[in-house]
């Protein structure tokens, strides 16, 4: 584990994506979870809110941003939680490569190991994603098992402390993995500190979701509403027979890179509730590549992967990971989670000029506007939301930013002609406009 090329191909992985990312922030093509979490963070040490959700304990356990809005307050920019998002990226592939090298004394194979890790398509496409609380899923629980398989027990129950802060729904795969290894380590110290770590789990997830979400939830701006992704009818019948062939691609883009080496181990067994989580939804973006909800699986399947590539014949190990890496490399080209074409591009006036007019835009004032404007604005107005998703409902902010040079922005053609009317029924009055970025007021009592 003192490796230098483990830890400089950590170093030049954090690097590349905190660069992407930042490339991506520029260009403005960070969606809505970038704005909610980063104002999430940013009164982490306060409310805990966001004008969106209100409380974010209303919606999940994160205790863990509590630590990003520590490192938020010593370094106040969006670079911030673009590098930690990058650097838990990088962090998933030394206890891989940990795993590995203790079953096959051979640090090549533990590098090659690494390396299919850094270039695993469904990690790199939740790291370049929006920031999220769940990036930081896949590291937390790889460090936790190999501390647990390397019979460092201090360690274990702290990175499943860690994990637990994270989600809650880890809680309810450390619940279910901790059954497991306490009924199949039973009567060794494993196994006590597995059962400790199941018990505890289960409290955690009980805690959250019977009294800590509840009641958060009763002063809550919009409701949590998790049955829109599983309350399947039977209208829904037709569509999941439609969305079949989605979850197979999906299993196919996660476990053909592994070669399916995953599935050779009995580790994989800890990866069947995460990957339930997303495969049983009626949502496709849970099993879309490149959103947030893979955080939920990846540390599963990579730590199964490392166990499927131990149980490997010595004669048979590194030429199954070169083909690891080349299907990597062959995803990344017919289906690359980035989207680059969408998300990457030189920065344009349009770019600059809205960053220039919110600089000018005071902290303290209410703004409903569209994504592009919103996420630039979060980190530091407590006070910016998003313009409604449907023209029925009527927005409260004093003030409507929007800019006519995002034409693309989804919340601007939901919402576009509903200002139009508001503007002509004199609700709210326009009082600047900059080229292409238009800003209203409005006219009511409280805005006065």
């Amino acid at each position: 584990m003192r490796d230098r090329f483990l830890w400089l191909g950590c170093l030049l992985y954090a690097a590349l994506f905190t660069y992407l990312g930042w490339m991506k922030y520029e260009v403005h093509r960070n969606l809505v979870d970038f704005g909610i979490f980063a104002q999430t963070v940013a009164s982490a040490l306060g409310c805990f809110c966001n004008p969106i959700e209100g409380s974010h304990w209303a919606f999940h356990f994160s205790p863990v941003l509590y630590t990003v809005g520590i490192a938020v307050g010593f370094i106040h920019s969006p670079l911030t939680l673009i590098a930690l998002q990058a650097i838990a990226g990088a962090t998933v592939a030394p206890p891989v490569y940990g795993l590995v090298l203790r079953a096959k004394n051979d640090v090549t194979v533990a590098r090659l190991a690494a390396v299919v890790v850094w270039l695993y398509p469904p990690l790199a496409g939740l790291i370049f994603g929006d920031f999220h609380e769940n990036v930081f899923a896949p590291a937390a629980v790889a460090w936790t098992l190999y501390a647990f398989d390397s019979g460092l027990m201090l360690w274990t129950i702290v990175g499943a402390l860690v994990t637990l802060s994270i989600k809650e729904d880890q809680a309810i795969f450390l619940a279910i993995g901790g059954a497991l290894g306490a009924w199949y380590f039973h009567g060794t110290t494993r196994g006590k500190i597995a059962a400790a770590i199941a018990i505890f789990s289960a409290l955690i997830a009980l805690a959250f979701f019977l009294v800590i979400q509840p009641h958060a939830a009763a002063a809550a701006v919009s409701a949590w509403k998790p049955e829109r992704f599983y309350a399947w009818n039977g209208s829904d019948r037709g569509a999941l027979l439609a969305g079949a062939g989605a979850r197979l691609g999906f299993l196919l883009l996660a476990f053909v890179p592994l070669l399916f080496l995953p599935l050779r181990s009995r580790m994989m067994w800890l990866a069947v509730a995460p990957l339930a989580e997303v495969l049983l939804s009626r949502m496709p973006t849970t099993f879309t590549m490149g959103t947030h909800y893979a955080g939920a699986w990846i540390g599963y399947v990579l730590v199964a992967f490392a166990g499927g590539v131990r149980g490997l014949e010595t004669r048979w190990v590194r030429g199954a990971l070169g083909a690891c890496i080349a299907f990597c490399a062959l995803e990344f080209a017919v289906a690359d989670p980035l989207h680059p074409g969408l998300n990457l591009r030189p920065v344009q006036n349009r770019d600059i000029a809205l960053d220039r007019f919110i600089e000018t835009f005071p902290i303290d004032f209410s703004v409903a506007t569209q994504e592009e404007a919103y996420t630039h604005l979060a980190l530091t107005n407590p006070y910016a939301r998003l313009l409604p998703e449907t023209p029925e409902r009527m927005t409260a902010a004093c003030f409507v930013l929007v800019d006519r040079d995002f034409p693309g922005s989804a919340r601007l053609q939901e919402y576009g002609d509903a200002l139009a009317q508001l503007v002509r029924a004199r609700r709210y009055l326009p009082i600047e406009r900059v080229g292409g970025i238009e800003l209203y007021r409005s006219l009511a009592a409280h805005c006065r």
